[in-house]
């Protein structure tokens, strides 16, 4: 593997030169061109830069991925084409400059970073050529990872399957030391690349390894993973990226088992993941099987696929539908399509696999103190949520471990909304629904002492003078009241109904 010399620190200082920034490329390409780029469609963000200015070039050359005049990139990159050239960025011809990897803006939590990786296959319909080590680049996943992990300071940081290094950069922000792991040889050249050309490479220590393995005997305040997760038959070929190699859902499986183990009082471990829905089996009782007794955990199924449209995305992914893929001879495009598609789709069916799960799986070992019992809530909601969604989880890491008596003050969040449905004319709603504005704006249906608690609670009475005051109004017994409603109380805590005061 070659070694880092000086080359990202003056290519850092190159496109800071240029303005090559997440924000002037959007200003640049204007919202036509940007959300054309975002379908990998090249022609209006062509357009749009005929100026022949630095910043021009660089968004020419590395995101429209056109082959710009030697004059051009020496103006743009001044004193680097050859070097870049050398370290394989950049490919120079006759008069001409044409990039070999994608260079990309990007922006995370108001800092401007760069991220180095493969080239955007597919571009214009070309050919989808994608290689074994391929290197994603900043994708729908890395950023729906991104948005979901905790970024409170911590010591130590996992970045499990790093790829292009992009969450390890997110991680570099607050923590101390992030350790970034993968078994791609290329991908941990990149991620040492983007690490010193983001100026953090003192922080992020890169090691090859296979899942655990280089990090066995350590523990970390965060690990936060996209592992290869697709869900495929053993047919011998393997996108490193993508496919881990085991059979079915196990590399998630193995992640969720084993990660306990590394985690420090009070760590989380985050996981973006696929899971199988398997016939005659609910998908969160598989899933609570998976469950270590040590730590609390809220997984969210964000996404139900069947098996056929879930092959479809990964064949069409992997470039070999004949839309998109090699361009083969004849019908041998279909032929090798429809063949691939089958085995992979036999093989689901041989496997019981019913559908397939997306979502998030988030464990936390709470450091609190004294007995506990692992609080559990495994939730199907393919709902809109507030993005970034990681303050959410945080909250109900807090509030799953927050004690709820009959002493204690709560208060109803300020975002919380009521809502009723009745026939016109009738005294009384027939449903009462309490809904979030924020977080995972979650929706729950109450009854009357429900909603006359919650509207109620605003940190002045405890919950059993409220319970107490309800039953009274309502002509039932106290103390029955009390020992039907606490529990209820507990959940309205859980689910972000209701805030300690």
């Amino acid at each position: 593997m070659r070694e880092l010399t000086d080359l990202p620190h003056r290519l850092r200082e190159a496109l800071v030169a240029a303005g090559f920034t997440y924000d002037n490329v959007a200003d640049l390409l204007g919202p036509l061109a940007h959300q054309a780029l975002s379908r990998n469609e090249t022609v209006p963000g062509l357009r749009r830069t005929t100026g022949g200015s630095p910043l021009e070039t660089l968004v020419r050359l590395f995101l429209l991925q056109v082959p710009v005049p030697v004059a051009a990139a020496e103006a743009a990159l001044p004193g680097l084409v050859d070097r870049l050239a050398a370290e394989g960025l950049l490919e120079q011809s006759v008069g001409e400059v044409a990039a070999r990897m994608d260079v990309r803006p990007y922006a995370a939590d108001d800092t401007h970073l760069w991220v180095v990786s493969d080239l955007t296959p597919g571009l214009d319909g070309a050919p989808q050529r994608v290689g074994a080590d391929y290197v994603l680049g900043v994708s729908a996943a890395s950023t729906s990872l991104a948005q979901l992990t905790i970024r409170h300071d911590v010591g130590r940081s996992l970045d499990l399957g790093t790829g292009c290094g992009v969450q390890a950069l997110h991680l570099a922000a607050h923590s101390r030391e992030v350790v970034a792991t993968d078994v791609n040889a290329r991908a941990l050249w990149v991620t040492r690349f983007n690490a010193a050309l983001n100026d953090v490479a003192d922080v992020i220590d890169v090691r090859d390894g296979s899942f655990f393995e280089p990090v066995r005997g350590e523990t970390f305040d965060l690990i936060a993973t996209n592992p290869p997760f697709v869900i495929s038959p053993a047919t011998g070929e393997r996108l490193v990226y993508r496919d881990s190699g085991l059979p079915g859902d196990r590399v998630v499986e193995d992640i969720v088992r084993a990660a306990p183990a590394l985690l420090a009082d009070d760590g989380w471990c985050q996981v973006l993941a696929n899971w199988v829905i398997a016939e005659g089996t609910p998908w969160d009782e598989r899933l609570a099987g998976w469950l270590d007794p040590s730590v609390d955990a809220l997984v969210v199924q964000r996404e139900i696929l069947d098996p056929a449209a879930y092959v479809e995305l990964w064949l069409k992914d992997g470039g070999h539908h004949p839309a998109t893929g090699p361009r083969l001879a004849g019908s041998a495009a279909r032929d090798d399509y429809v063949h691939r598609y089958d085995t992979w789709l036999s093989w689901m069916q041989e496997q019981g696999v019913e559908g397939i799960g997306f979502g998030w799986i988030n464990l936390h070992k709470s450091a609190a103190a004294g007995p506990r019992s692992p609080r559990r809530e495994l939730l199907e909601w393919p709902y809109d949520v507030e993005q970034p969604i990681a303050p959410a989880i945080a909250a109900w890491g807090s509030a799953v471990r927050t004690e709820v008596g009959l002493d204690d003050r709560l208060v109803a969040p300020a975002d919380l909304v009521q809502e009723t449905q009745g026939a016109p004319g009738a005294e009384d709603p027939a449903t009462v629904v309490l809904r979030q504005q924020r977080g995972l704006r979650r929706a729950r249906q109450v009854d009357t002492v429900e909603a006359a608690l919650v509207g109620a609670c605003d940190g002045e009475l405890s919950v059993g003078q409220l319970l107490d005051a309800i039953s009274r109004l309502l002509e039932r017994d106290p103390d029955q009241t009390r020992a039907t409603y606490l529990p209820v109380v507990r959940e309205l805590v859980d689910e972000g109904f209701l805030l300690s005061s």
